[in-house]
């Protein structure tokens, strides 16, 4: 496999493309992330943002182009292989095992290195995990099908982090979460970065929420990036604030 030389770049995109028959869903996206930022991915519905992260992960196979992450071409690994290689993707809609209680969703999402982990370790990391997500702990015995949204949401992340994450791809992780949850939600988010050195590329609707967690972003337009910058220059971008921020920042 081919190898991307910068050693700092945890994940670089070079001119990736996919479509859905005749549509055209990502037309040569280039960009990277580097290791500890949070990168958030703005643009409308339609953009190609879901589409991208469901590419960089392998659900599906790029027509065209390369993914490196740690230095490794991993473009043409299956889902399997690139979530043994700690590239773990959080969907939109949650998509927690709504008949398994909270505390063997969380073992779920160890699977892929459980064999090689001795159970104590694995017991540590969710001890960390239930630090992070306190609530969860308090529910721990409870189908996952009857925690509310943002506890559910809550949840899909902490899957996540038992898989140990090196990049952390989150889509729409505030997607039908009140505004106060949505704030409890992307507060974690940073607090995984911060406290666990965990990467994050992140799509949110909630865009000045997303922008202000953020290290950098890019702006996303019929499957191709339109704009990019730190998020404090995209926040007081005026086309940026116009699309998508309104009066917020005023």
């Amino acid at each position: 496999m081919s190898k991307c030389l910068n050693q700092n770049r945890l994940l670089e995109i070079n001119n990736l493309s996919f479509s859905y028959g005749p549509i055209r869903a990502l037309n040569h996206v280039t960009f990277h992330v580097n290791k500890g930022e949070i990168v958030a991915f703005l643009g409308a519905n339609g953009a190609g943002k879901t589409t991208l992260l469901q590419t960089i992960s392998g659900l599906h196979k790029a027509a065209s182009g390369q993914i490196f992450f740690k230095g490794e071409d991993i473009t043409r690994l299956p889902a399997e292989k690139i979530v043994s290689r700690h590239l773990i993707h959080v969907p939109e809609h949650r998509q927690v095992f709504a008949t398994m209680s909270v505390v063997d969703n969380l073992y779920l999402g160890a699977f892929h290195h459980y064999s090689k982990t001795k159970r104590k370790n694995v017991d540590k990391d969710m001890t960390k995990v239930f630090e992070i997500f306190p609530i969860l702990e308090e529910r721990k015995h409870q189908l996952a099908g009857t925690l509310s949204g943002g506890q559910q949401q809550m949840l899909a992340i902490a899957r996540a982090v038992m898989a140990k994450p090196e990049l952390l791809l989150l889509d729409e992780p505030s997607l039908g979460l009140a505004p106060l949850i949505v704030k409890e939600v992307l507060t974690l988010v940073k607090k995984l970065r911060d406290d666990f050195n965990t990467t994050v590329l992140l799509i949110e609707q909630n865009v000045y929420a997303s922008l202000k967690i953020s290290d950098r972003a890019y702006v996303m337009q019929h499957g191709e990036i339109i704009k990019e910058g730190t998020a404090q220059e995209l926040i007081q971008d005026e086309k940026v604030k116009e699309a998508f921020l309104g009066h917020a920042v005023n």
